[in-house]
């Protein structure tokens, strides 16, 4: 078979149903087109030009490529290709860049046969194409930008610096406030810059994991016979050869990389073995030819059930995880002063974080250890539970961290991270382990369902009064962070209002269920569902206005928050509210929503980070910190607070994240990555910019500069003791507006949100239309449905996640109310931008149809 690939003739002899995407990147070394579902065709990421259209080369066999000409990235000219690169960098239109080389090559085609499209043209073109980060807006930006420069031969203009001006230590166009390109984003745009599917060492083999049959099963035998009669295999791996600690997990020892024989199975993501063999596909194969022969057992799937004295027990110690309270005031008191009181039920959905890049790890012997090349949220976790796992002291495990194509907190647990180091150290050789996404949406934790009994009142004057709450969540089969999800969402509970008297409950459960950990919002958004629905409907009980009630209720300094915190500073809710007045106002059918959303971990646990500074050559800078880049810009915000602090360009500094530099923090989560690689920083520019005194960094090559920024005054709720009540050490606000249009769809998303100071304004335009984005997916179309603790359907597209055409337009205003902790008085954004998105969504509906939507998702 015979076909060209970039101009260039090829012979293909093998299998004609092998799918292209296979074909490019496993035997012509190709990876500019990425495998974030294959098979599926759902996510666009693999898109490459067939006889001069577009396809999916995940679904087209190599027979149907026969004799045609394929063209990929690569085969662009490089006029082309850095017009691109230039588009996507300078208009933001790249986050995690996953999905981008796929939508690159999508818009190629479309400017050669239309070449200056319509906003509506290049909407339609996205069809195919998925992104998780951005909210598309960007990326019509960026291709329309390509589109204009490709017409008129001009280089791309560069967007310069935001309305916060340029830096104030002489760092111009590089310091905060600068709308400075995401760090190493151009080659990313390409397909250039590798994930960690894209790379390959030497004599590397290739790993596969075999998964449960079923929810909940004693395993009696597990056969391996026929898996390790097939020409190939390197070795199959059960749990009898973990020589370390098999079970693992974040805060509870409670997952195992490998359950064994006798032992019950806890959800269908568990692994009961893990294979090595020479190439990816013959690993797999020999995992399907392992025979497990089970005990089957009725899954325990019902929160409710449980929680009963009787139900089977899900982990030996009882199936209630965490029991986290808030309680301020005198409620059952409170109520006789309440004028106006409702309650009702409100449920939210299990969610499939759906980041386009499925999880993979490489790991390889060095040194008696090992080293990883992890996508995970948090380098020196893994190193810790590696290490842990293997018996070795932390020392010998080195993991470096590769920017991976979205987290959203999905990339917390410890996935195939263990199983790659498993064979990797026993084998002394290379393994690269590379799941599907069926597998990555079977084991990998979710959004945690929520099951919450709001009741709210407030007097007569419309001041809120009183909250009661007990909130019920489903935390699946393993831990996570599921206690602190729980714990978040009592801590924001009233959202952003003041409330004096409060009594919360929120418990996490046990359940056969996917596990539920970490997802963007953290607990933060179910209660805010809750909370401002039932707001909207106290104002239409007591006839008041639903903008100044909001107003007159929002949290202000001095004003606490459910857990008794009384907040001194850089409150900003009234701020945002301010914002969209006008807008609200003016609008036919519109709903409104506050938010609150902490950065940093907090409730008693320290939150810390860490930057080590190395200056290399008098033009070459390496920043070495612990957090992931994985689209938020954690590498860009490190690098324009050097140049705020040093006023140094930022073309001198490169980033790395890498355990053996020994630059420590905790999980990229919490929404604190910026706030605490900002003050790291600025910390170790403090001894460099003294020995700089306004010089060069001729005299500087070869020393190395340490900061450290560590918070450790919060404390648990109800555990403050002498010390004042301190949850958090900072709060981001926002408010959103969603107006409807006359036929009850979405017209318009206006979010108003408090970033204490706009660090970059294009990346955090960026953060809040992706958050946006996500949230209206959250309130309208995104569900994992199970039954039996299996997900219905493993189908990306099955998900519910909006396509560009779906998305409606998102204004984003930006306010800054500057946090005293913050680096420049910034907070965290991440997070906050969903925060709002699903109630605002809610009480539009209800202004434009008179019907109250409590359950997401609001289908119908």
């Amino acid at each position: 078979m015979n076909l060209k690939i970039n101009g260039s003739e090829q012979t293909f002899a093998g299998n004609p149903e092998m799918p292209l995407l296979q074909y490019l990147r496993e035997e012509r070394g190709i990876v500019s087109p990425k495998d974030g579902c294959s098979p599926q065709a759902a996510c666009g990421c693999c898109a490459v030009e067939l006889n001069g259209k577009v396809v999916l080369a995940c679904v087209v066999p190599m027979k149907k490529a026969e004799g045609g000409e394929v063209r990929t990235l690569e085969g662009l000219d490089e006029g082309t290709r850095e017009v691109f690169a230039e588009s996507f960098a300078e208009c933001g239109g790249a986050q995690c860049a996953f999905c981008i080389p796929g939508i690159v090559m999508r818009a190629a085609n479309l400017l050669e046969s239309n070449p200056d499209p319509s906003d509506d043209d290049i909407r339609k073109s996205l069809t195919l194409h998925l992104c998780r980060c951005t909210g598309y807006q960007k990326i019509i930006d960026s291709i329309r930008t390509a589109g204009s420069a490709l017409r008129s031969g001009d280089p791309v203009a560069a967007k310069g610096n935001g309305a916060n001006g340029n830096g104030t230590n002489g760092s111009g166009a590089h310091g905060v406030g600068a709308r400075l390109a995401k760090y190493d984003i151009k080659p990313a745009v390409l397909g250039d810059r590798p994930y960690v599917a894209d790379m390959t060492l030497p004599d590397m083999l290739h790993g596969a994991v075999r998964l449960s049959d079923h929810p909940r099963a004693k395993v009696l035998a597990i056969d391996t016979t026929a898996a390790e009669a097939l020409d190939g295999v390197e070795r199959i791996f059960l749990a009898k050869d973990v020589p370390g600690n098999r079970v693992e997990g974040l805060i509870v020892k409670d997952w195992p990389l490998l359950v064994a024989e006798g032992e019950i199975t806890r959800y269908v993501g568990d692994v009961l073995a893990c294979v090595a063999a020479r190439t990816r596909d013959i690993a797999r194969e020999a995992a399907s030819l392992i025979a497990i022969e089970y005990e089957v057992l009725e899954p325990v799937v019902d929160i409710f059930e449980a929680i009963k004295p009787d139900a089977p027990k899900v982990h030996e110690a009882g199936n209630i995880l965490s029991v986290s309270k808030a309680v301020k005031g005198d409620v059952d008191s409170a109520w006789a002063e309440c004028e106006y009181v409702v309650e009702h039920t409100y449920e939210t959905q299990l969610l499939e974080h759906a980041y386009l890049e499925p999880e993979a790890c490489i790991a390889a012997p060095i040194d008696g250890g090992v080293k990883l090349w992890s996508q995970s949220q948090g380098v020196y976790e893994d190193r810790r539970q590696v290490a842990s796992i293997l018996g070795l002291e932390e020392e010998q495990v080195d993991v470096e961290l590769v920017p991976n194509g979205g987290g959203f907190g999905g990339k917390e647990d410890l996935c195939v991270q263990g199983h790659a180091a498993l064979m990797a150290y026993l084998l002394a050789r290379p393994v690269k382990v590379e799941i599907t996404r069926d597998e990555s949406i079977l084991m990998h934790s979710k959004r945690h369902p929520i099951h919450m009994v709001y009741k709210l009142g407030c007097t007569k004057d419309g001041r809120l009064h009183a909250l009661h709450a007990r909130m019920h969540g489903d935390t699946g089969a393993y831990a996570s962070v599921g206690m602190k999800v729980l714990e978040r969402a009592t801590g924001h509970s009233s959202g952003a209002y003041f409330v004096p008297h409060v009594d919360v409950e929120s418990t996490a459960v046990y359940t056969n269920n996917l596990p539920c950990g970490a997802m963007r919002g953290f607990g933060a958004n179910q209660a805010t569902f809750a909370m401002e629905c039932a707001v909207d409907e106290l104002c239409e009980l007591g006839g008041f206005d639903r903008w100044q009630f909001r107003y007159d209720n929002a949290l202000t300094e001095g004003r606490s928050t459910p857990t008794g915190q009384v907040l001194a500073s850089g409150v900003g809710v009234r701020a945002t509210l301010e914002a969209v007045k006008d807008e609200f106002t003016k609008a036919k059918h519109a709903g409104i929503a506050c938010g609150i959303k902490n950065t940093g971990v907090g409730n008693g646990m320290p939150d810390s980070g860490t930057a080590r500074i190395i200056i290399k050559a008098p033009d070459r800078v390496e920043i070495h910190h612990g957090w992931t880049e994985m689209g938020q810009g954690v590498h860009t915000m490190a690098i324009q607070s050097f140049c705020e602090e040093t006023g140094l360009p930022a073309d001198i500094v490169s980033v790395h994240v890498e355990t053996a530099f020994e630059a420590p923090c905790g999980m990229t989560t919490a929404s604190r990555a910026t706030s605490l690689v900002g003050n790291a920083v600025i910390e170790a520019c403090k001894p460099l910019t003294k020995d700089l005194n306004g010089g060069s960094l001729e005299n500087l090559v070869g020393k190395e500069y340490f900061g450290e920024w560590v918070c450790d005054w919060t404390n648990k709720p109800g555990k403050a003791g002498k010390d004042p009540i301190c949850t958090h050490y900072s709060y981001s606000y926002a408010t959103q507006v969603v107006i409807m249009d006359e036929k009850g769809g979405i017209a318009k998303v206006i979010a108003a949100h408090d970033a204490g100071r706009v660090m970059n304004p294009t990346l955090f335009e960026g953060q809040i239309e992706g958050s946006v984005h996500m949230g209206l997916g959250y309130a309208l179309t995104e569900e994992l449905v199970t039954e039996g603790g299996r997900p219905k359907s493993t189908r990306l597209r099955k998900c519910g996640v909006l396509r560009a055409k779906d998305t409606p337009p998102i204004e984003v205003i930006g306010v800054e109310v500057a946090d005293e902790f913050g680096p420049y008085g910034a907070k965290g954004v991440g997070e906050i931008g969903l925060v709002p998105t699903a109630p605002a969504v809610a009480n539009a509906l209800y202004a434009y149809d008179g019907k109250r939507r409590r359950v997401l998702p609001m289908k119908d």
